[in-house]
């Protein structure tokens, strides 16, 4: 049964992903009272229950490095902070590079990734193979490689952190959906649900690919766009290395990773339209079998027990949206991660408490502010999957 929905609260956070549950322990950690997240569905239901699993550090921006590197940090001591095991694999990430232009964007990468800690560095392709012996290296180049990276299970991030949330002090109330954000002269003064109305005077949109229209409660425009990605799942794989990273063929978006005695792989889909499509489409299948021939033709035999559709929440740039907004005092926003949300979710709650908190953030993100795309400030983020 879920809780009741109480009449007020200090914060509000709208959307029950690792970003908004994450945000509601943090605040209500810090001491902050009173705070209530809203989620319209189960928690974790929207995107990141429905994400690869793959946790890195490996961007070519310092933004996003800082928060892949914190966010790694607490994945791979969350057993013992929160008491749930995520099935943190600490297998590394390769990047398969197969253009000039690629491995020169990758070295630099790499350069500001080591600068900031992170042991990532260019290796051959002979070592790419030995790392990850599915792959075949005709066409390739270079490879770049980080070990701390890996993948871990984004159900068990939710349930840990929903956990801690409610332990700290926060309420949670699942399948309560928005349907207004009340402001009154330019402040956040409450917001409305099917069940009743919540006052406060702060708001976190945290709503994944749903956060343009739950911005438009408010009146603030939030450039987020749904884009429907999807995932296999094979059956056992003969031999299956157990350290497999995860690998991603850069040129194409084809990806794979260790699923249990498998693995699961997926790969964008150039032709793929915004829009809240959850249903699986086999129009990418042939272009995905092109990519898997070419770069792990092992895997083109074994066949698949599942898969499923998810959304990322792309942003022009592919970079997040975290802020304050400059139109109505109160409400703060953490969106838009353009498929990094999972990964850099941990990170992102200790950014939102502290913007809520007016304390300096662990990096500073005033270049995620959405009111870049109005002044020609866009942060283009090349590591994209």
């Amino acid at each position: 049964m879920s809780p009741q929905l109480p009449p007020s609260a200090s914060v509000v956070v709208i959307g029950g992903g690792v970003v908004g549950l994450a945000t509601a322990y943090e605040l209500a950690r810090a001491g902050v009272r009173d705070v209530v997240l809203l989620e319209r569905d189960s928690f974790g239901s929207g995107s990141t229950c429905r994400a690869a699993g793959g946790v890195r550090a490996m961007f070519s921006d310092p933004v996003n490095v800082t928060l892949g590197a914190r966010s790694l940090e607490t994945f791979r001591d969350f057993p013992a902070r929160f008491g749930q095991d995520v099935d943190f694999a600490q297998v590394g990430y390769l990047f398969l590079l197969s253009t000039p232009a690629e491995v020169e964007d990758f070295t630099a990468a790499v350069a500001l990734q080591n600068d900031l800690g992170v042991p990532s560095r260019v290796v051959d392709v002979a070592e790419a193979q030995r790392l990850s012996p599915l792959v075949a290296g005709e066409g390739l180049l270079a490879a770049a490689w980080s070990p701390t990276d890996g993948h871990c299970t984004p159900e068990s991030v939710v349930l840990g952190y929903a956990a801690a949330a409610r332990q700290a002090g926060a309420t949670l109330v699942p399948h309560c959906a928005v349907t207004g954000i009340d402001v009154a002269e330019g402040q956040v003064t409450g917001v409305r649900t099917r069940a009743g109305r919540v006052q406060t005077d702060a708001v976190v949109v945290a709503a994944g690919p749903w956060s343009a229209e739950v911005g438009r409660l408010a009146g603030i425009e939030l450039p987020v766009e749904p884009l429907r990605r999807q995932i296999l799942v094979t059956e056992p794989v003969p031999g299956l290395d157990p350290h497999t990273p995860f690998t991603i063929d850069f040129a194409t978006s084809f990806y794979f990773h260790r699923e249990g005695a498998g693995v699961l792989m997926g790969m964008s889909d150039p032709d793929e339209t915004p829009g809240f499509r959850l249903t699986r489409s086999e129009a990418w299948l042939p272009r995905l079998g092109e990519a898997v021939e070419r770069r792990a033709p092992a895997l083109a035999s074994v066949g698949i027990t599942g898969g499923w559709a998810g959304l990322y929440e792309m942003t022009p740039d592919h970079n997040a949206l975290i802020g304050r907004s400059a139109e109505v005092e109160g409400l703060l926003y953490a969106t838009g991660f353009s498929g990094h949300g999972f990964l850099m979710g941990p990170a992102v709650g200790e950014v939102v408490r502290d913007l809520y908190l007016g304390r300096e953030t662990l990096v500073d993100v005033a270049g995620l502010d959405v009111r870049r795309f109005a002044t020609a400030g866009a942060r283009p983020e090349l590591n994209i999957v």
